[in-house]
């Protein structure tokens, strides 16, 4: 793998879990025990609710979100990928009698088992549903804008628009609440210095301007001010995670939703994304040594899901079988007017951080400055974002 190549000597691995030291910001204790397993303990008591007072919590946010909706066709707009984390989100959703708009976002890359699964979830739980369908020409020239700026996170054209779009749909209907499928209990755990966020547009905007081959005219990104004051507290938007008041886990969720809705699994985690798959299976581990299954594994281990040694043993096992492999970089390469040679030469440019380029760090160290500040003149804790 051409980003892991470590000594021998500088490799370690967490004792807890099994992220190791292909995060370069990992740290351990005398123990062995790396820091995303201490800041998992941390932050659970605030985060993350599987109990009574999450069951208290959820009913306060249910009386919000169906309050807020008294009058209108919705009451709140769930995104749906068709992946488990969603999927299952929709299930309970229906099961509270909420009334979602559920807004699913193709930018080109739905595998088949993807749109079946979308459509039983739908048809199960007779919710309206909108496809919104990125221009293609768009999306093409940004996914090769960021395979020639060789930075970690290729999913960025794909995520930000997900989420604008839901912003979008959102502002349009007068709903004041977006319902999430991210979780803590399956995603706590993630090295930072591996990408930045995928909202930060001004990043997207300055890779795309680089590398890219004409403007985008109908492609939405959320701009910094947007993110954190337009829509959080002039629109008093907010985007709810429901699944952290749940004692959410992954494996009894996949049976229920074979049970009631006819949801099929997929053979490998992001396999309703051909993209999403092909990037984390094959480009990030290839390219950058980042194995995404390590941070995943990690946060079911750190809550309950999964032991160490299951962990381990899943590791040991291939990414991709060598067949199919070949079969998905075919496609990739096909979809994207691309030749092998020039999919392999992206693979040996060399690896940038998205850092090099410009981006909103600074302007969020400024507005967590000017947030610490309010707190200790208040005494409240404010929220600086949806």
């Amino acid at each position: 793998m051409k980003g892991s190549k470590l000594n021998r000597e500088e490799y370690r691995q967490c004792k807890k879990c099994v992220m190791d030291t292909s995060d370069p910001m990992i740290s351990f204790d005398s123990k062995g025990v790396c820091n995303h397993c201490h800041e998992f303990e941390e932050l659970a008591g605030r985060k993350w609710f599987p109990d009574e007072k999450g069951e208290a919590h959820k009913a306060v946010m249910l009386e919000k979100i169906k309050a807020s909706g008294r009058g209108k066709d919705y009451d709140c707009i769930l995104g749906l990928s068709g992946g488990l984390d969603s999927s299952y989100l929709a299930l309970k959703v229906h099961e509270w009698k909420l009334r979602p708009l559920v807004v699913h976002v193709d930018a080109g890359w739905n595998s088949e088992l993807a749109v079946a699964n979308i459509e039983a979830i739908v048809k199960h739980c007779g919710f309206d549903l909108h496809t919104h369908v990125v221009d293609w020409e768009e999306m093409r020239d940004l996914h090769l804008a960021f395979l020639r700026s060789g930075i970690a996170n290729q999913d960025v054209p794909q995520d930000h628009i997900f989420f604008a779009s839901l912003y979008h749909f959102a502002m349009g209907n007068g709903i004041k609440y977006i319902l999430s499928g991210g979780n803590f209990a399956t995603e706590a755990i993630f090295p930072k210095a591996w990408h930045g966020s995928a909202m930060d547009a001004v990043n997207l905007k300055a890779i795309h301007r680089k590398y890219g081959e004409f403007k985008l005219r109908d492609y939405k990104t959320i701009s910094f001010f947007d993110y954190y004051f337009w829509y959080p507290m002039i629109k008093k938007m907010r985007v709810l995670r429901p699944l952290n008041y749940m004692n959410y886990n992954k494996a009894l969720a996949l049976e229920e939703l074979e049970e009631k809705v006819g949801y099929k699994s997929y053979a490998r985690k992001h396999g309703e994304s051909i993209f999403t798959a092909l990037f984390q299976n094959f480009y990030l581990p290839e390219k950058f040594g980042y194995d995404k299954r390590r941070p995943h594994f990690s946060s079911l281990i750190a809550s309950g899901q999964m032991v160490r040694e299951e962990a381990l043993a899943k590791l040991g096992q291939p990414l991709y079988e060598p067949d199919q492999l070949q079969q998905d970089i075919s496609y990739f390469c096909k979809k994207l007017r691309i030749s092998r040679s020039q999919f392999d030469e992206f693979l040996q440019e060399p690896n940038r951080s998205h850092l090099d380029f410009p981006n909103w760090n600074f302007r969020y160290k400024v507005l967590k400055g000017l947030q610490r500040i309010i707190e200790s003149l208040t005494g409240r804790v404010v929220r600086l974002y949806s």
